[in-house]
């Protein structure tokens, strides 16, 4: 069978193919719309679950799949058959717009869909399982075996109907034909006594200046497997330069992902930019350690051009081929990529503004250890070495960098790998020390130059600064200090990388030692500079702020400006806490468990898997129960010990704050019943995190009996807020959170609507609060920075923050004593709800 899965047709990407190739203005404006993509994430969440059902079992059924992208379905579902042929029916593809042609039909590039091929016998089960999803499947077709390809039509005439060798047989090869045309850019002229202004700017240029305003507002923590994302140290400032995610929730493997580009370079020369673009990347990855070094990196290259303009063509060309050349010469493959080559803009005057030839290097690579992943934030021991290692074995010119665009220029040298063997050999012996764990902290040369990476590496901890001595760099400061040729530097604590570089002939030199006050001093020959941290920090931070302002009440924005620094994260552990499982006396036995807890989810959340690891981590058997479950009887709750409602975006949250998903206990009598018979039994437990706390509270859970329960509010930033943020846990009556009283810890928050407006303090039990009441600290503006509130009896608990995010060691981005931690101490909340039941 063909399966489709998924939205309904509509009239979107129609004029995808014709408008991603041409200049923006080309085409009228009905056009162009017609080729804007829109996105439905919940629907493609919901395919996903269905999906995920049947690659779980013990024998994968889906014989082969595919997403819709450019083309549709007459992409997708071709691709599918292209081995065996196949025939759809335009009749069962589901229409969500009437007034569709045949060919708009087929063709239109509506997004959250998927295109499979399973067999019969296992069609029903697929079927079924969309249902409780909630996932739309359509029965559109079968597979042939005549390797045609068919399309039937409406009314009795089939509008496609050829054989799949006219599609796959023959594709007709692009040749682009263009001249080269030189370009020459000016040189850069700059004075020694003008490097604390030229900082500044280069501090403040987007490029370089924090990324706040775009990470804060994006979930970080989501799946619980986010081993290593954008901030780091007390201050949790945007600074890490590799992404990782565990691979599953018992191992320490992962997999690690980082960016590189360099488009001010490739305007000088399209060869150094492509170079750049691939060093940046792998200078960014190299800090996670790679199963096989550089030969288990992988890399993706998208061309953003403006092809067709004079001379842009021939650059193309250029770039492409020392990307080719670069990546052989390093032994890493690129099996994947994408162009869009219609950068320019048109204007009905004539004015054409062309985005400079860039290629986005994307990187992948399998992580040996998620926990010995290096972090840029220095660790404040005076004394610890810094150690400068070049990558490119090149001069430092300027041209390219983010120093020369300050003055207005683009300058006229890019810097350049000058040997990819060396690149190679020194890119080994990083990684070699990284899984020696020989290197305290680490951060790669890129925008901004050296002295930007220096005070980068200063910026997240407070009270850390650098005594350097730069004189064996070279002889020109200026260039020395903002040149972004590919290189590094680490903090070590021993002499053993340096010997070792050494011996191999790799560049390296020492620059000096971390001291415990927040100034970096620098002597260069008979020059002396000083600069300090908290100063600078605040002037880097200065463009994020104003970008702020555009996204987040002025109030809240300003209020964010003042704490972004003030506000580190501290901690205090409950007595006795060593980190170990053992210390939990985990792992249980399987047949040793006996508290049952059903995770009760509804189409759209997105924390049910670490909620369910932390649940049978902790002792638990656990039972995944979809709202579907319950609303059609199949599921009752009355052999369930506890239930807990978790987070994500049940019904996209466009009711607020769980309305909709309260409306499927509300008004379904089988679900409202199942929840009133577990309420009402005396040895049952609940816990709502995140839109699971909306629910409770959207249902009167904790204070039924109250007129003035609680209610959940927007933030008053009025936007999403993601943060890694201290929370403290007063003395209180919940079973889960009782034994953790007097503790101050760190723990993930990610929503819109998380302020819980309290109406009467002395009506309801506070279990856990933000540890500070200035914004962001208290991301949402909470009444009585209120983080957690507890049914009166302790057995009902429901908190805005994610602890299921925040149980392992490795989830905290900040652990400065935490080394050899398996766990931490929100653990013990969900040992606690065990214990509590098998107690009864």
């Amino acid at each position: 069978k063909i399966v489709v899965m998924g939205g309904d047709n509509y009239r979107i990407g129609m004029g995808g193919g014709a408008v991603s190739s041409v200049a923006t203005g080309e085409f009228s404006n009905s056009i162009e719309l017609n080729a804007i993509q829109r996105s439905n994430p919940e629907m493609q969440k919901r395919v996903a679950n269905a999906i995920r059902a049947m690659s779980e079992m013990d024998k994968n059924p889906v014989i082969s799949i595919h997403d819709h992208g450019a083309g549709g379905h007459l992409n997708c579902l071709s691709e599918l058959v292209e081995t065996t042929g196949g025939e759809i029916e335009v009749n069962k593809l589901p229409i969500g717009d009437p007034t569709l042609s045949e060919k708009e039909i087929i063709g239109n590039e509506s997004q959250e869909r998927m295109g499979l091929v399973i067999s019969e016998e296992h069609y029903e089960n697929l079927r079924k399982i969309a249902e409780r999803e909630r996932a739309p499947i359509y029965d559109v077709g079968v597979t042939t075996g005549d390797h045609k390809f068919t399309f039937v039509g409406r009314k009795g005439k089939n509008p496609i109907d050829w054989s799949l060798f006219d599609m796959f047989g023959s594709s007709p090869k692009t040749v682009l034909n263009d001249k080269t045309e030189e370009i020459n850019f000016q040189d850069i002229s700059y004075a020694n006594s003008e490097i604390e202004s030229y900082l500044d700017k280069v501090l403040q240029l987007e490029a370089v200046a924090s990324k706040d305003w775009l990470t804060n507002k994006v979930d970080r923590s989501v799946s619980g497997k986010v081993a290593k994302q954008q901030t780091c140290g007390e201050l949790q400032l945007p600074l890490n330069n590799v992404g990782v995610m565990a691979l599953d929730y018992h191992s320490n493997k992962g997999v690690a992902t980082s960016i590189g580009h360099a488009p001010v370079a490739g305007l000088i020369d399209p060869k150094a930019g492509s170079q750049l673009a691939i060093a940046e990347a792998l200078t960014n990855i190299i800090w996670a350690p790679i199963e096989d070094n550089l030969a288990g990196i992988s890399l993706s290259a998208n061309w953003m051009w403006p092809s067709k303009n004079n001379g842009e063509d021939a650059r193309l060309y250029n770039a492409v081929k020392a990307i080719s050349d670069f990546a052989c010469d390093l032994g890493i493959n690129i099996p994947t990529g994408k162009d869009s080559l219609s950068m320019t803009q048109k204007y009905g005057d004539g004015t054409k503004v062309m985005s400079p030839g860039t290629v986005i290097i994307s990187t992948v690579g399998e992580v040996t250890d998620i926990n010995k992943v290096i972090e840029p934030a220095l660790i404040n021991q005076p004394g610890t070495k810094l150690i400068y290692i070049d990558f490119s074995r090149d001069n430092y010119k300027l041209g390219g960098s983010s120093f020369a665009q300050t003055l207005g220029n683009v300058g006229k040298e890019a810097p350049t790998i000058s040997d990819p063997q060396y690149f190679k050999d020194a890119f080994k012996a990083l990684q070699h020390a990284i899984d020696e764990r020989e290197i305290m902290s680490g951060h790669d040369i890129s925008s901004g130059g050296l002295l930007t990476a220096l005070l980068e590496m200063c910026f997240p901890n407070k009270d850390t600064g650098l005594k350097l001595d730069l004189s064996e760099l070279g002889e020109d400061l200026v260039a020395i200090l903002f040149s972004e040729q590919p290189g590094v530097v680490v903090q070590v604590n021993d002499s053993r990388l340096q010997k070792r570089l050494t011996l191999s002939g790799i560049l390296n030199y020492e620059l000096g030692s971390v001291q415990n006050k927040p100034i970096v001093e620098i002597a260069f020959e008979e020059e002396e500079l000083s600069f300090n941290v908290d100063t600078k920090r605040a002037i880097w931070y200065e463009s994020s702020h104003l970008l702020e302002l555009e996204q987040t009440n002025e109030v809240e924005a300003k209020t964010r400006k003042q704490n972004f620094d003030a506000q580190p994260l501290q901690y205090k552990f409950p007595d006795g806490f060593t980190g170990q499982l053992s210390n939990l006396s985990l792992p249980v036995p399987p047949e040793k468990k006996i508290a049952k807890a059903a995770i009760i989810r509804e189409k759209g959340v997105n924390g049910d898997r670490e909620m369910a690891y932390s649940l049978d981590l902790a002792g638990f058997k656990v039972k995944d129960v979809h709202m579907t479950d319950l609303t059609s009887g199949r599921e009752t709750l009355e052999d369930i010990d506890m239930i807990v409602f978790v987070g994500g975006f049940s019904n996209s949250d466009v009711l607020g704050s769980a309305k909709g998903w309260a409306g499927a206990f509300k008004y379904n009598p089988k679900a409202k019943e199942a929840l009133k018979k577990f309420y009402a039994r005396e040895n049952t437990l609940s816990l709502g995190v995140c839109n699971g706390c909306q629910l409770m509270m959207e249902l009167d859970l904790l204070y039924p009996d109250s007129d003035q329960h609680p209610k959940m509010l927007h933030n008053d930033s009025g936007k999403f807020e993601s943060a890694f943020v201290n929370m403290s846990i007063p003395d209180n009556n919940s079973v889960m959170l009782d034994d953790l009283a007097g503790t101050k810890l760190g723990i993930w928050v990610a929503h819109g609507e998380g302020k819980f407006n309290i109406q009467n303090i002395d009506a309801v039990n506070i279990s856990g609060t933000y540890s500070h009441s200035a914004y962001p600290g208290n991301p949402n503006g909470s009444d009585y920075d209120v983080a957690a509130l507890c049914s009166m009896d302790g057995r009902h608990l429901a908190m805005m923050p994610h602890l299921e995010r925040s149980i392992r060691a490795w989830h905290w981005p900040y652990l400065p004593d935490g080394k050899g931690w398996e766990c931490t101490p929100w653990l013990k909340a969900f040992t606690n709800a065990r214990e509590w039941i098998e107690s009864r």
